[in-house]
């Protein structure tokens, strides 16, 4: 190979190191577990289970107390922290923390972005998803466990151009025009979801409220089911919660109490295609409704559809959506902005 050759090839590799993204640094990182209660079980058989091929039966006694609806948070301290309180990032329903991690075309995740802006962070998988464990069904979790469908987020959560518009083959879908959400990864998405209960609210919202009693003053940010707890959390702390950022809410909290809300500053996003949904029309009515609760009690609520403000394509993940860093930073810029960085 040539000297001009070799040096050509040091000089790419030079400016590929330079637009690299600068390493993340922390001062500590970790993970505990919150909430929860112990429940008694009684009146079951006992049985013998084998736990390994080959194995000795043991017998198995279901009869006991048992420790229930916990909830896990993973925490990630940066070295210079510019953040003036944690932020918690709470997911949606049949998801996990996974949602703001890496998103599944391997993109950096909002989790990541947050970080390098100096934010700790504070990750959580809600009561019943991935680390905090289930409980017996129905005796404590009351009904069954909701399972979704390959073709159903494609469908239901405005990636697709509704009903009938998943197909197994990926040259076949249908996607709403100018999507972003990165469908090259949807098969990576997929394996994200997880089964989820419609009867736990209660339980969730518990949990939540024990992390933030245990990591003190904090933002919330929320997505989807959690709109719902976001909300209703910052009711049951409103001393603690200091500002609210609710991506595309699906549920509000208790319209009685909206006042409680007025001191703390919340920005509500929604994604694009929401005319085009069947479901999303109310759903967005009942939360601008709340919001204009919030700010009849004299609150502060910052609205964005992210079309109106430019930014087009959107699905219902926005935070996975090919733009989701241009979103990130409206959100940074709304934090600086009410004065909650250092």
């Amino acid at each position: 190979m040539s000297r001009i050759a070799t040096a050509a090839i040091a000089a790419l590799l030079i400016i590929g190191h330079a637009h690299a993204a600068e390493p993340i640094t922390l001062r500590d990182m970790g993970s505990f577990h919150v909430g929860g209660r112990l429940v008694e079980i009684s009146g079951k058989a006992v049985r013998e289970v084998v736990f390994a091929p080959g194995g000795v039966p043991a017998k198995v006694d279901p009869n006991g107390t048992y420790q229930v609806e916990q909830m896990y948070v993973q925490y990630f301290l940066p070295a210079n922290e510019k953040g003036a309180y944690p932020l918690l990032m709470w997911h949606g329903g049949g998801l996990t923390g996974v949602t703001y991690e890496t998103t599944p075309d391997g993109r950096e995740g909002w989790l990541n972005y947050f970080l390098r802006k100096g934010w700790a962070v504070y990750n959580s998988d809600a009561v019943e998803r991935g680390r905090a464990g289930w409980a017996q069904y129905p005796d404590i979790f009351k009904g069954e466990p909701v399972f979704l469908t390959t073709a159903n987020p494609f469908e239901r959560f405005r990636i697709g151009d509704g009903p009938n518009s998943y197909d197994p083959d990926p040259a076949k879908r249908k996607l709403l025009p100018g999507n972003q959400f990165p469908v090259e990864g949807y098969e990576n998405f997929v394996k994200q979801n997880v089964p989820r209960w419609t009867t736990t609210d209660d339980a969730t919202i518990a949990a939540y409220i024990a992390e933030i009693d245990r990591v003190g003053p904090s933002v919330l940010l929320f997505h989807s089911q959690a709109g719902t707890f976001g909300f209703k959390v910052a009711q049951a702390r409103p001393d603690k919660v200091k500002a609210l950022i609710a991506i595309e809410p699906a549920g509000i909290g208790d319209p009685a109490k909206a006042d409680v809300l007025k001191n703390i500053p919340t920005l509500i996003i929604y994604g694009d295609y929401i005319e085009r949904d069947s479901r999303w029309p109310k759903i967005r009515a009942n939360g601008i409704a709340f919001a204009d609760a919030i700010k009849a009690a004299g609150g502060s609520v910052d609205i964005v559809d992210l079309p109106q403000a430019g930014i087009k394509g959107n699905s219902h993940m926005v935070m996975m959506d090919k733009n989701n860093l241009e979103v990130a930073a409206l959100i940074q810029k709304w934090l600086e902005g009410k004065g909650l960085t250092k």
